[in-house]
């Protein structure tokens, strides 16, 4: 019989992979003395996707290390979330996440026996937890209240009350769930914080916070319900998970906000403990990892390629997606699921108010490309495959651009060339320096992979606006939001042409002197 772990690996087993830990000296007090008592809650809003995978598989350590897990379907935040799980539909949703997320567990393997599942409102509405919430009431600022939800609480422009109770009402779980610690993402840390602040002032005890990193979507930012695109369903079909996966922002060599990377790291290697690489044998033949920093590596080298990457990720998460596929593909949860999350024809009208503002155009316009002129090209200190570029667009200092092309384009090459940048993209860090444009380049599509930085015509100047053919007169966005996906949804329409001119829906890309164009890569794709 395996021997029960000791305080030490309980600690590592309850800690890995996270963020961060508030009170880790009391963790290990608690550890050394009994078990932990810990609790994740969950706000019964949008469907749960894959990203979910995320804390489930730390509810498999929790459980491994010997915890008492606590697993709360929060349907009266739901609702007080700016109401994103309306009135009538929160007792739907609530059985919704029921049921899928313990499918999720079933499906990697986690005993739900050992867990205790618990609503909200099983609780939150009695007398005594009601009490405390015009205690709490009595002594948080309104600052600190808004503060405290600014990073989960949806931010509007005329925030409701129900907004500024949240955070009071996750501070009191804590104590009338009985736990010793919360578990949940990096993003609610302000209401752990909060939490440790306040509770106290009612003569509760401070509780342990444990926080997971937020993992990027596919498109590189946060994966959310609200944002088709950077997210794959639960009950998405094998043939949309394809889909989505080869849209999925996977650039060669570049590590940082890489949605498929963060997976594997967060949710498929702590399952199994490795991962395997499917190739064809004239690229290698499989691999298996037992370490994912190996894998990392090996991706950040271009030893791995995107295209092998997301194809052994889409088969290790259909295996994970099958037993739930499976389970409501019943006509029961079949009809819950189309109650829970109507279409939108079907839905309630909403009550009459201020009318949305209109949907922003999506238009070539938005994009700030310039012609940009290589002053200087160096390897990275950190990263073998990607090149430091400083590239001058008419500003009166040069960009400093990080991109992968250290596999595609000798370094003499790039030198004193003219290249295509996008100029208007928020700057990210690479490797640990800060990227502030990204070279728009050709790219093949069949195997070996081929990159050609896109060519403007000859004759241009560094700093020139390079536009789409019909789009010529609009201004620019200041900096593209991450969130509002503009470059990522415009660029699904980006080719080249059977003449190597670069085109978006057929139109050119063009400057005031001619055709944007590539060598010889046409038919394929611009990143």
């Amino acid at each position: 019989m395996e021997a029960a772990p000791g305080p030490q690996e309980k600690y590592h087993l309850i800690t890995r992979n996270l963020q961060e830990v508030l009170g880790e000296d009391k963790l290990m007090a608690i550890l050394k003395e009994r078990e932990l008592k810990i609790y994740w809650g969950t706000a019964t809003t949008g469907k749960p996707h894959v990203a979910y995978f995320v804390p489930m598989s730390k509810v498999a350590d929790f459980l491994k290390a010997g915890c008492e897990v606590t697993i709360l379907f929060a349907d009266l935040h739901a609702y007080l979330d700016n109401m994103k799980a309306p009135w009538e539909l929160l007792e739907l949703r609530t059985r919704y996440y029921e049921n899928v997320i313990k499918a999720m567990l079933e499906s990697i393997g986690v005993p739900l026996e050992k867990l205790k599942f618990i609503r909200g409102t099983d609780y939150q509405l009695s007398k005594e937890y009601t009490l405390d919430v015009y205690r709490l009431s009595s002594v948080v600022t309104q600052h600190d209240a808004k503060k405290a939800g600014a990073e989960v609480v949806k931010q509007v422009e005329h925030p409701l009350l129900s907004g500024l109770l949240y955070p009071g009402l996750q501070a009191l779980d804590e104590e009338y769930l009985k736990v010793d610690a919360q578990f949940g993402g990096v993003d609610q840390r302000k209401i752990f914080t909060f939490a440790e602040k306040y509770l106290p002032s009612l003569g509760y005890a401070k509780r342990v916070h444990l926080m997971n990193p937020m993992v990027p979507g596919l498109t590189g930012s946060k994966m959310s319900s609200s944002e088709e695109d950077s997210k794959i369903d639960l009950l998405d079909r094998k043939e949309d998970v394809k889909k989505k996966l080869k849209k999925a922002f996977c650039e060669p060599g570049n590590v940082e906000n890489n949605g498929v990377l963060s997976f594997i790291k967060h949710v498929l290697f702590p399952l199994k403990s490795e991962f395997v690489i499917l190739r064809e044998e004239k690229w290698g033949g499989n691999k298996t990892y037992t370490a994912y920093e190996a894998l990392e590596k090996d991706f950040a080298e271009q030893v791995v390629h995107p295209g092998d990457l997301k194809n052994s990720v889409e088969v290790a998460l259909n295996k994970l997606l099958d037993p739930i596929r499976e389970k409501f593909n019943c006509p029961e949860l079949k009809k819950l699921s189309n109650a829970a999350y109507p279409s939108p024809s079907k839905a309630k009208p909403a009550e009459k108010g201020p009318k949305n503002s209109e949907p922003e155009d999506v238009v070539p316009s938005r994009l700030d490309i310039r012609v940009g002129k290589v002053i200087s090209v160096e390897k990275h200190p950190d990263a073998d495959s990607l090149y430091v570029e400083k590239i001058d667009v008419g500003e009166p200092e040069p960009r400093t651009v990080v991109s992968g092309l250290v596999q595609f384009v000798p370094k003499e090459q790039l030198q004193d060339r003219l290249v295509v940048l996008l100029c208007n993209l928020k700057p990210q860090k690479m490797r640990g320096v800060e990227s502030q444009g990204m070279v728009l380049c050709a790219s093949s599509l069949g195997e070996p992979r081929q990159v050609e930085p896109l060519d403007p015509p000859d004759g241009c100047c560094a700093g020139e606006r390079v536009y789409v053919e019909g789009y010529e007169g609009g201004e620019p966005d200041d900096e593209l939001k991450p969130k509002k996906k503009v470059f990522e949804k415009l660029q699904a329409d980006f080719c080249i042409s059977e003449d190597c001119v670069a085109q978006w829906k057929q139109r050119n890309f063009l400057t005031k002197l001619g055709r944007v164009s590539c060598k010889s890569l046409k038919g394929g794709s611009i990143s």
